[in-house]
């Protein structure tokens, strides 16, 4: 298993949730703001005044064979739209109850 976060521009909501619907990834956290910047592009998401955009984040736990499709679908999204901003993050699960 392993848990993907998703972090993205929250007018992704919509198109993020279908993705997952599509990809059979049904469990999710869905964080609604989140703040930050991108490390190399892309505009700060800090809800004020002169950067108004916030971003979201969504952590699932997927099976192995699922990330790669996953991830390569938000990459095409993340590619069409770049200065919206859209990141994805892997790492193992060791055990779940």
């Amino acid at each position: 298993m392993k848990s993907v976060m998703i972090v993205f521009d929250q007018a992704y909501y919509e198109r993020i949730i279908n993705i997952l619907d599509r990809q059979n990834c049904r469990g999710f956290s869905y964080i609604q703001q989140v703040q930050g910047r991108g490390s190399k592009t892309g505009e700060p998401h800090y809800g004020s005044h002169a950067w108004p955009s916030m971003c979201s984040a969504i952590i699932t736990v997927v099976e192995d064979e699922k990330v790669d499709p996953l991830l390569e679908i938000l990459h095409t999204l993340d590619k069409a739209t770049e200065r919206l901003g859209l990141r994805a993050f892997v790492w193992n699960i060791e055990k779940t109850i």
